[in-house]
C-alpha cells in the first residue's frame, strides 16, 4: 500500500489538488491493498479519482468499464492532459487501431483502458487481456447491473465473469444512486469478496430543489431560461414528441437549444452532445436518453418539464447540475395530469411484474412531489441516509407550510404498521386505520388488531399525507422487494415511546410557483472570469476538446479570485497540477497580468 504522503504527492502532481474529498483516501487505500470495493458517492463527488489515482501508482493496467463512447473520450482526453497514459477501445475504432492499443498495453505504455461492458464480457476480449498485468477492474455506473436499478442494462449483469476469470484482481463498483435493494443486488451480481463498502452522503447541498405548479409550461420554462441568462442547462421531458415540441418553441423564441432523444440518428445525437459539452449549445431538451456520460461540470440547472419514473433517475438527472461544486438548481414543473399519464404509461408495460415494480418506484416519485417536508430530506431518507436537519435550500424550506403536533397520529400509524407485522403497503395501512373490512384484511385477521378503526374519523387523504411524511422523515421505509410493505426504522422507536414531539406539515391547499436565483458562494473578478472563459474556449476549440478539460469553472473562478502572477502562485490554485501548468500556464498567466495592468 502506498503511504498517505505518496498519494497526496500524486494527487497534486497529476490532478492539481492538495487534499482528498471525504472518503476518497479510504477507498484508495483499500483498493491498493487488493480489496474489492463498492463506492457510492454523489454525482460530482469524485468517484473517478478513486480508481484514476491508484492507476498512476499501480505497476500495471486499470481497466474501466464505461457505458458510453462519448464518456470514454472525455475521460481519456482529460487524463492525457494531466500526464496520465490512457486509451479506450470501442466500436468507433478500426481493427488496426484496436491492435495498436493492445500492442501499447503489452508494452506497458497505457495505465488506464476504458471499455464498454458489452466488449469486456466477450470471450475473445477476455482471452486477449488474460496475459496483461491487470491490477484493477473499475465498473462505473454500477447501478446498471441491478434489475432493481433505474437504468437496468443487461450487459452489465454479465460482469460477474470478471471474478471467475480473474479471481485475484480487485473489482471496484461505483455509482451515484442506489437504494438499499440495488446495493445488495450489485454485490451479489458481481460476486465481490469481502468488499469494502463506502457509502458517502448522497447530499448535494449546492443544488437547490424547486418545485412549481405548471400552469403554462412552455412560457414558464422560457422565462426561467431568460432569468438564467447564459447558464448551461438541461430540460428533461418524458416523451420524444414533447422534446421536439418544446425545443422548437424555445428555438423559435431565440434560445440556443437542441433536442436529444433515442429516435434521432446517431450522428445527430453525437453532434448535440459534443456541441453541449463544448459550450456551443446552451440548452439541451431531452428524454432520459440524454443520461449516462454527461460529463459537463458547469451545468447550472436541470429542469424537469415532466416527471421522471423514479427517485433514482430524478436524482441522477439533477446530479448533472453543479458538478463543479458551484451553486445550481433543480426545477420541477408539477402537473397532476403529467403524473396520471405516467401512471397509465407504466401500467401498459407488457411485463406485468416489471410494471408493478415501476409503479411502486413511481409512487415514491409522486410522494416527493406531494412532500410538505424538506425535499432534500425526502431524497436522502429514500436512500437510507436518515437526517433530521432541514436543508434551507428547497422550496419547502424557503416557503414552509404550517405545522401541527402530530405525535399522537404518528403513533397510530407506526403502531398499526407494527400490529400487522410490517406486511402492508400504504393503502393497506390506511384501510386498517379507517376500519374498513376487506377480504384481504379478513384473510390476515387484521380486523382484530387493536389499531383497526383508530383513524376512522379522518379521511384517506389525511392518512396518506401523514404516512408520506413519516416515510420522508425516515420513520418508515417502503420495501420494494416486498411489494412496498411499510417497515419501521430504528428512528420510529422514539416516536412510539413518546420520547419526542413530532411536528408534521399541515396540507397546503396549493403549491406556490416558486424559485429564485442562486448566488455565488465566493466573490471573484467577474470581468476577469469572462476573459479567462473566452481564452479557455479558444484553447479547447484548437485542441478539439471540451472546455472543462482545460480547466473547469471552479478553477477559473479561483484564478479570477486569487489572480496569480507567477507559475508558483498558479500551482496553488485547485485543479492545476504540474502537467496542466506546463501545458496551459503561460497563456492564462499572460492574460491575468495583462488584465491587472489595464
Amino acid at each position: 500500500m502506498a503511504p498517505q504522503a505518496s498519494l497526496l504527492d500524486s494527487l497534486k502532481h497529476h490532478f492539481g489538488y492538495t487534499s482528498f474529498r471525504d472518503g476518497q483516501a479510504d477507498v484508495i487505500e483499500q483498493v491498493m491493498s487488493g480489496r474489492d470495493c463498492l463506492v457510492l458517492m454523489p454525482t460530482g463527488g469524485g468517484k473517478s479519482m478513486c480508481y484514476q489515482l491508484p492507476a498512476t501508482l499501480f505497476d500495471g493496467i486499470t481497466i474501466v468499464v464505461s457505458p458510453l463512447i462519448s464518456l470514454m473520450k472525455d475521460q481519456v482526453d482529460g487524463l492525457t492532459r494531466q500526464g496520465i497514459s490512457a486509451a479506450f477501445v470501442n466500436s468507433s475504432q478500426s481493427q488496426a487501431e484496436v491492435n495498436d492499443i493492445f500492442q501499447r498495453l503489452a508494452a506497458g505504455q497505457i495505465r488506464l483502458l476504458y471499455v464498454a461492458p458489452e466488449r469486456l464480457t466477450q470471450h475473445y476480449f477476455l482471452q486477449g487481456i488474460a496475459s496483461l498485468p491487470i491490477r484493477l477492474f473499475a465498473i462505473d455506473e454500477a447501478h446498471c447491473i441491478s434489475q432493481w436499478g433505474h437504468d437496468f442494462r443487461r450487459a452489465y449483469t454479465q460482469l460477474g465473469c470478471l471474478k471467475r476469470h480473474f479471481p485475484h484482481i480487485p473489482v471496484m463498483a461505483l455509482t451515484a444512486t442506489a437504494d438499499v435493494t440495488t446495493r445488495k443486488d450489485i454485490l451479489e451480481q458481481l460476486g465481490l469478496h469481502n468488499p469494502y463498502v463506502h457509502l458517502d452522503s448522497f447530499d448535494r447541498p449546492n443544488i437547490r430543489f424547486t418545485l412549481a405548479e405548471k400552469y403554462n409550461g412552455q412560457k414558464q420554462i422560457l422565462s426561467y431560461i431568460k432569468q438564467r441568462k447564459d447558464d448551461a442547462g438541461i430540460i428533461y421531458c418524458s416523451s420524444r414528441w414533447q422534446v421536439e415540441k418544446l425545443s422548437k418553441f424555445l428555438g423559435a423564441s431565440g434560445i440556443n437549444c437542441a433536442a436529444y432523444h433515442a429516435g434521432l440518428e446517431t450522428e445527430i445525437r453525437a453532434y448535440v452532445q459534443d456541441g453541449f459539452t463544448k459550450d456551443n449549445i446552451q440548452i439541451v431538451v431531452a428524454t432520459v436518453a440524454f443520461g449516462l456520460g454527461i460529463n459537463k461540470p458547469n451545468v447550472r440547472y436541470v429542469a424537469h418539464f415532466e416527471p421522471p419514473r423514479t427517485i433514482e433517475s430524478y436524482y441522477q438527472e439533477i446530479g448533472r447540475a453543479g458538478r463543479d461544486g458551484l451553486p445550481a438548481e433543480a426545477l420541477f414543473l408539477c402537473d397532476e395530469q403529467d403524473i396520471s399519464r405516467m401512471k397509465k404509461r407504466i401500467a401498459e408495460h407488457e411485463d406485468e411484474q416489471r410494471a408493478k415494480v415501476e409503479m411502486q418506484r413511481f409512487q415514491a416519485m409522486t410522494d416527493f412531489v406531494d412532500a410538505q417536508t424538506c425535499r432534500r430530506q425526502v431524497v436522502l431518507n429514500y436512500f437510507a441516509e436518515f437526517t433530521k436537519t432541514r436543508c434551507g435550500n428547497c422550496d419547502i424550506c424557503l416557503d414552509p407550510p404550517s405545522e401541527f403536533d402530530a405525535t399522537e397520529v404518528a403513533q397510530k400509524v407506526l403502531s398499526c404498521v407494527y400490529r400487522i407485522e410490517q406486511k402492508g403497503d400504504v393503502q393497506y395501512v390506511v384501510t386498517v386505520l379507517r376500519g374498513q373490512v376487506t377480504p384481504l384484511i379478513q384473510k390476515h385477521g387484521h380486523e382484530k388488531v387493536s389499531t383497526f378503526g383508530l383513524g376512522k374519523d379522518k379521511t384517506p387523504s389525511y392518512w396518506f399525507s401523514v404516512i408520506r411524511q413519516l416515510i420522508h422523515l425516515g420513520y418508515l421505509q417502503q420495501d420494494i422487494a416486498q411489494h412496498s410493505a411499510l417497515k419501521l426504522t430504528e428512528a420510529a422507536r422514539s416516536v412510539l415511546t413518546a420520547q419526542e414531539t413530532l411536528m408534521l406539515a399541515s396540507p397546503r391547499l396549493q403549491r406556490a410557483s416558486y424559485w429564485q436565483q442562486n448566488t455565488a458562494t465566493k466573490q471573484y473578478d467577474r470581468k476577469l472570469f469572462g476573459k479567462l472563459r473566452s481564452l479557455r474556449k479558444e484553447i479547447a476549440d484548437a485542441e478539439d476538446v471540451a472546455p472543462f478539460i482545460v480547466f473547469n469553472d471552479a478553477t477559473l473562478a479561483e484564478l479570477a479570485r486569487i489572480q496569480p502572477r507567477s507559475q508558483a502562485q498558479m500551482l496553488s490554485v485547485s485543479g492545476i497540477g504540474d502537467t496542466k501548468l506546463a501545458r496551459y500556464g503561460e497563456p492564462f498567466l499572460s492574460l491575468i497580468n495583462a488584465h491587472l495592468g489595464d
